[in-house]
């Protein structure tokens, strides 16, 4: 559940258009764990708030998640 986790993940996706595609339907930072749980990469919600904006536009197609409380 690290940050390196959440990195590794997030350089996945940069590669990969299906994922990325996943990404954008995501409704919540919860959604986001799950899809990266899917594939291989553990780590919680609260460690996307510790990206930079630029570091997760770049694989978001220009959204940003932000942790939820639901």
């Amino acid at each position: 559940m690290s940050l390196e986790q959440l990195k590794a993940f997030l350089a996945k996706v940069k590669g990969d258009s299906n994922l990325q595609e996943k990404l954008k339907a995501a409704k919540s930072s919860e959604d986001i764990v799950g899809i990266a749980k899917e594939h291989g990469h553990e780590f919680t919600a609260d460690k996307m708030t510790e990206l930079s904006e630029e570091e997760l536009e770049g694989v978001s197609g220009g959204q940003c998640w932000k942790k939820t409380n639901n």
